[in-house]
């Protein structure tokens, strides 16, 4: 059974798109509007993409049964896979104590909460973007700073805010690759004319960050903390983008941009210390964050520095290839494998698109992260059979999760997108894989159920106003 993608089946191409959207809008009205838990939504919008592509697009049922389920096994292995792994090391940190101790430590750099929002939301969720994207970064930073005695909504809603920046590499460059798979150009291209337009977005975001939290005169006052953020992680990011490669663009600039303010704050601090609304009472500077020696901080920071070695090692072509070679089989999807053809004017003749799923279990991102959360808790001591509740702890946790990213990609575009739909997928798809506005949906919701919180976590947060202390 062969089809040939269909454009403009309304002959018009503002209803083909506005039909060809209704996935998306049937997701972003479902979770935004309706409140409708997230993984129902994820099912809606998969089944409305089916249904669009038989009834309207015209085609065959069987060829987007087989998108379907296509679509489900790149979800697993490509997405669901990285964001399971992350929030692993994620879990061990907390388990062995040490994410106390990473918090403890930004308290100790600074206490003024707007210093506290760059180095967090901005630098530090810049590299966990980059190593695991999705949630991630809002999940994890996010408890980093309720932790710190930032207020739950507060602390989703503004590291949703600070994400706008490096998303585009989320995941060691997953939206470029993915968008280079669809579009057919060449990833290094795509990189580096991203590299060149996000930089000044790089920029604005740490300005618009703080002054979403506090006025016009408390941003103009860390006006220099705010440039060196920006500066350091839009220059890196241009940098890395057109001169390096794809995948590592976020780390990079997440941990440059990280250092270099740590750095200028050993000789700057604003004059005045600004602090959080309910700590400016007459008690407010009696509770401060612990001391900690050098040699403690750097155990605390242990667990994101082997995940990063792990990232660059997975990252590179040589390694990866090696292990591809050796252990990624390669299956060419039944019914669907050059079943569907482009036609012009996405190309110039028919030509039948291949359906080959690689199952790269070993050479994926996420087995990178899960063997840097294994080392990781070894390195701090905790035995393998802890490691194994650790992580049956988190799949239970995460299960949810796993489910909604992999509807998400269960239509998958490359095949079921019919053709009038390129453009729209190119122009309204986050680059985790969903549209950019559910996938803020998605964070805010999984702030909302605290799933991503452990209840260590939830008990820190919702007994504290400042850093633990005990």
């Amino acid at each position: 059974m062969a089809w040939t993608q269909s454009y403009d089946p309304l002959h018009s191409w503002i209803l083909s798109t506005l039909v060809a959207a209704l996935p998306i809008l049937v997701l972003f009205g479902l979770l935004a509007g309706l409140r409708v838990k997230p993984h129902w939504c994820a099912i809606a919008a998969a089944a409305t993409a089916v249904l669009v592509a038989v009834t309207v697009f015209g085609m065959p049922f069987r060829l987007a049964g087989m998108s379907f389920v296509y679509g489900v096994g790149f979800g697993v292995v490509k997405i669901a896979w990285i964001v399971l792994a992350a929030v692993y090391l994620y879990d061990v940190s907390v388990h062995t104590g040490q994410f106390e101790i990473m918090k403890e430590s930004v308290a100790g750099i600074t206490a003024d909460r707007r210093l506290q929002l760059l180095l967090v939301a901005f630098c530090f969720g810049a590299f966990i973007e980059g190593a695991a994207g999705f949630g991630a970064p809002v999940a994890i930073a996010g408890a980093f700073m309720i932790g710190l005695g930032f207020k739950p909504f507060h602390a989703a809603a503004l590291n949703l805010l600070a994400n706008t920046s490096p998303v585009a590499w989320g995941a060691i460059g997953t939206p470029v690759h993915t968008l280079a798979a669809v579009s057919g150009l060449p990833e290094s291209d795509l990189s580096a004319m991203i590299g060149r337009i996000l930089p000044i977005t790089g920029i604005i975001v740490p300005f618009w960050l703080v002054r979403a939290m506090v006025g016009w005169g408390e941003t103009l006052e860390v006006l220099p903390a705010i440039l060196v953020v920006g500066v350091s992680f839009s220059v890196t990011q241009y940098f890395w983008s057109n001169h390096v490669d794809s995948n590592l663009v976020d780390i990079a600039g997440g941990v440059i941009s990280l250092v270099a303010t740590v750095l200028f704050l050993r000789f700057w601090q604003p004059k005045r210390i600004w602090r959080l609304e309910h700590e400016r009472g007459p008690a407010a500077g009696a509770v401060g964050a612990r001391r900690h020696t050098a040699g403690q901080i750097a155990k605390a920071w242990m667990p994101f520095a082997i995940l990063s070695v792990f990232v660059l090692l997975w990252g590179l072509p040589a390694i990866k290839g090696a292990m591809n070679r050796a252990t990624t089989p390669i299956w060419d999807v039944p019914f669907l494998h050059n079943a569907v053809s482009r036609a012009a004017p996405v190309v110039t003749k028919l030509t039948p698109e291949a359906a080959r799923y690689d199952f790269n279990w070993l050479s994926a991102t996420g087995t990178g992260c899960f063997f840097a959360a294994i080392v990781a808790g070894l390195l701090l001591g905790v035995g393998p059979a802890q490691l194994a509740k650790i992580f049956w702890y988190t799949l239970k946790r995460m299960k949810l999760a796993v489910s909604r990213s992999r509807s998400c990609w269960d239509w998958d575009s490359r095949r079921a997108t019919p053709g009038s739909t390129r453009s729209w997928a190119w122009r309204s798809r986050a680059p985790d894989g969903c549209s950019r506005s559910s996938a803020r949906t998605w964070d805010g919701w999984a702030w909302r159920s605290r799933a991503a919180i452990p209840p260590r976590m939830r008990c820190s947060a919702a007994c504290n106003a400042s850093p633990r202390s005990s």
